[in-house]
């Protein structure tokens, strides 16, 4: 079992390094870790932020164990050596056109959310958000107009890539609530016409999920005044994108959400899967030990559930989790003190505590 580590910027190498520190302590046998640069820290290292060396690791392994990436000091840099490049760059090199986003309450912490703490107890929900296209891949350029400077960028579609990416969520729904709803913009957007579409297609083979479609101005009200109607969730990248924040900061912190970028490539173990943090890289707090490695810990459960098939050991992560919050372990996003570490050695002695 082969896992490419790739920290990144900011406080990826951070929570990162905790999420490492509950692997350890899990002693799973023949286990091996590759470590790579990546973002602005291989910009600066390699000139590039995804360098082939990297890729080739990332490509080698069964599994991406990722922090997070982002530089405010690299923002004027041309922008295919951005770090942001780095991920997007993974994604459609290896083909990770399925991203998985689970946003669910942790119970007693319904009064960090801004939402009323009964609607916040309601949120148990998945984003199935397709990587690959949209306005993130798709042409983009500068112009000169009447107006001054105009920047362009393309969205689109075509019917095979939203069927691959229904289909993953009608089967993430199956093993839900089998409740399903599709988010799109078909009523202005062409690109949403096709999607829609697609997705009613593809629902013939699933008759047993409950389809709706949903406008993505009434996903996002409905997210904040009812967010229990939702159960899995599929759109676009872009609306992916920001419905999955949005979601974050319903249950009350980003740094809580883990997500799974996957593919159709199997290993000898699972299917090959890139995890991290749903926060990013937060340069701002970098290196103060303020950063809160929750959600790179329930990455790691993620990796291990899909990309190894050890769903003894991700239910162990997980309970791990929610016993080092019930018994009052926040750091500075959750309004409590407890630094990185203290949160990690948490999370490894209450692991070491459960079968």
């Amino acid at each position: 079992m082969k896992i490419a580590v790739l920290a990144g910027d900011g406080i990826g190498p951070e929570v990162t390094a905790q999420a490492l520190r509950v692997l350890e302590a899990l002693a799973l046998p023949g286990l091996v870790l590759f470590e790579g640069d990546v973002g602005a820290a291989a910009y600066r290292r390699h000139g590039h932020p995804l360098p082939p060396e990297t890729l080739d690791m990332a490509r080698a392994a069964d599994a991406i164990l990722f922090g997070a990436v982002g530089d405010f000091s690299c923002d004027d840099l041309p922008r295919h050596l951005r770090p942001e490049q780095a991920i997007l760059g993974l994604r459609a090199e290896l083909g990770l056109f399925a991203n998985l986003r689970p946003a669910a309450g942790f119970p007693g912490l319904e009064h960090l959310s801004s939402l009323k703490p009964e609607v916040a107890r309601s949120i148990d929900l998945l984003v199935v958000r397709e990587l690959n296209g949209d306005v993130y891949f798709g042409e983009k350029g500068e112009r000169e107009s009447a107006g001054g400077r105009e920047g362009w960028d393309s969205m689109s579609y075509n019917e095979a890539e939203v069927r691959r990416i229904a289909h993953v969520a009608f089967r993430a729904a199956m093993g839900r609530s089998k409740r399903l709803c599709s988010v799109d913009k078909a009523n202005v957007l062409e690109t949403s016409r096709i999607w829609r579409e697609t997705v009613i297609e593809v629902a013939r083979d699933y008759p047993e999920v409950e389809l709706e479609h949903m406008y993505v101005d009434n996903a996002a009200m409905q997210l904040v005044k009812a967010p229990g109607r939702f159960d899995t969730i599929v759109t676009g990248n872009l609306f992916g994108d920001i419905l999955s924040d949005q979601a974050s900061a319903c249950v009350g912190s980003i740094g809580l959400l883990a997500s799974a970028s996957l593919g159709e490539r199997q290993t000898d173990h699972g299917t090959f899967g890139l995890y991290e943090p749903i926060h990013g890289s937060a340069p701002d707090i970098a290196g103060q030990g303020k950063a809160n490695p929750v959600a790179a810990v329930l990455s790691l459960a993620m990796l291990l559930r899909h990309s190894l098939g050890l769903e003894q050991q991700a239910g162990r992560i997980e309970r791990a989790v929610e016993g080092i919050l019930d018994d009052g372990v926040f750091g500075g996003d959750l309004g409590g003190s407890a630094s990185t570490g203290d949160i990690g050695d948490a999370i490894v002695r209450k692991l070491l505590t459960i079968s």
